[in-house]
């Protein structure tokens, strides 16, 4: 019996040597879409990391942006799925939050943009553009007040000069301008074309940005599992073997990936520059 016994301290001990042993990861995935959609997209590849890495994941989810930076901060995140502006901000203020990987497009690319949408029926011009109601996800979305009145910028014209409200989830942005409740609507134009079929139109876009990262929480977790998330995801291939086990995942994270690095933000930075965004809308 004492024998039996110290081979299973020893084993939990070799155990917890590797990293693997009752290592729990919370993981916060960002809320651009409703809750059951965002669980159901992200389940597959969590289930993945726990099987492959011997981990347990469990969820923290927040219905905006700025919380989840701020649980990030406070040490309640491990794991977080984020877009460039809130990494850029999120970094600013924490260096200890490390980008692992990027999450490759539909299209196989690391950069993915961001666009202005109106209803398919209406007929106006962006030139210019003045006194309509705009929908906006959330102040910290990249596709947010950042992208959309870079856009209107582009056009000789400003959210300022417009009415304009945040609504949080891009899909909400989307099925608001379709019904009419608001004539421009900013949000992933990847997510804008999911709404296609039912009559929403692309006036504009972005240039190509950083696309979605896996951004990992140095200051919380152990700096080999840190490494082996990043070599799991990396590792799949959707070509290839994993093609069939990737059928259940969401449109944004079954791509495939590759390494991320902080300099790959530097465009981010650079169209921010000293913008401040406001945290309300202006009606």
């Amino acid at each position: 019996m004492q024998r039996v016994i110290w081979l299973l301290v020893l084993a939990c001990w070799c155990l917890e040597g590797t990293g693997l042993a009752a290592d729990t990861i919370r993981f916060a995935p960002l809320p651009m879409e409703n809750r059951e959609t965002v669980v159901k997209q992200f389940r597959p590849l969590t289930d993945y990391l726990q099987q492959r890495l011997g981990i347990s994941i469990e969820y923290v989810y927040a219905d905006s942006y700025a919380d989840i930076l701020d649980k990030f901060r406070n040490g309640e995140i491990d794991l977080a799925y984020q877009g460039p502006l809130p990494y850029v901000e999120l970094r600013a203020s924490y260096p200890q939050a490390e980008p692992l990987v990027h999450f490759k497009e539909a299209s196989g690319q690391t950069t993915y943009t961001c666009a202005l949408v109106a209803f398919g029926d209406s007929e106006f011009s962006l030139d210019g553009l003045t006194d309509r109601k705009v929908a906006l996800t959330q102040p910290l979305s990249t596709c947010g007040y950042l992208s959309a009145n870079g856009l209107l910028r582009r056009h000789g014209s400003s959210l300022e000069r417009n009415r304009y409200r945040y609504l949080g989830k891009h899909d909400a942005v989307a099925l608001t301008v379709v019904q009419g409740q608001f004539e421009v609507g900013g949000l992933k134009t990847a997510i804008g074309k999911k709404y296609a079929h039912l009559g929403l139109t692309i006036l504009d876009e972005t240039g190509p940005l950083p696309s979605f990262a896996m951004v990992a929480n140095k200051a919380t977790l152990k700096p080999e599992l840190v490494n082996q998330v990043r070599h799991a995801l990396i590792a799949i291939d959707p070509a290839g073997k994993d093609r069939e086990m990737l059928t259940g995942w969401g449109d944004n994270i079954r791509y495939g990936a590759v390494p991320a690095a902080d300099a790959n933000y530097d465009i981010v930075r650079e169209l921010l520059g000293d913008v401040a965004i406001p945290n309300q809308g202006n009606f």
